[in-house]
């Protein structure tokens, strides 16, 4: 059975927990929710992980909680020490170049100036694997990027995103079952309405 290492970035703490730089750790939650999954804490370094059976493949779902600038430690750890090679790594990202409502999976590439996605290439020492990037749109001009990206959803958009971590699931789903390919295929350019 083939071993798939979903890693879902994020801050943590209570400080973060709802803002938009945690949408990584949102879906990663969603899919231990739809699968009544606990996740156990691990030290040194600090991460959060459950395990399953589920969509033909053993499942790794992983919160690193070394803040997100440290995510790629426990991500490394948890690749090698369940010899899970970096292609059957996804990891689930915000990106500010995404609208919201959108989600883009990619088979690799930079770290497009995330710092969690720029970690994980470093620790790993290769920028070959597969991401899921969870769209949060730009900010307003007159608010910086990075108090953007830790500011929480509005009402609005958070209606948004619960169909969004929806879509981000059926298409981690389609990728354990399927692979990168036919992910990107069926997923890239689907877009939540807002309501």
């Amino acid at each position: 059975m083939k071993k798939i290492l979903i890693a879902g970035l994020g801050n943590p703490g209570r400080k973060y927990h709802n803002t938009r730089h945690n949408v990584g750790f949102m879906v990663v939650d969603k899919i231990a929710s739809m699968n009544s999954l606990s996740f156990q804490e691990e030290a040194s370094p600090h991460y959060l992980i459950a395990q399953d059976h589920n969509w033909g493949a053993k499942l790794y779902l992983v919160k690193p909680l070394e803040y997100m600038n440290r995510s790629g430690g426990p991500v490394a750890k948890v690749a090698s020490y369940f010899h899970i090679d970096p292609q059957d790594l996804l990891v689930v990202h915000d990106d500010l170049d995404i609208s919201l409502g959108r989600i883009k999976f990619a088979r690799n590439g930079g770290h497009g100036g995330h710092n969690g996605v720029r970690s994980i290439i470093s620790a790993l020492g290769t920028k070959d694997f597969p991401r899921l990037k969870i769209g949060i749109g730009r900010p307003p001009k007159e608010i910086p990027a990075d108090r953007y990206v830790l500011g929480t959803f509005s009402n609005d958009e958070k209606r948004v995103i619960e169909e969004v971590l929806e879509l981000a699931t059926d298409g981690i789903r389609e990728f354990v079952e399927n692979g990168i390919d036919s992910a990107m295929n069926k997923f890239n350019g689907v877009e939540v309405a807002a309501k």
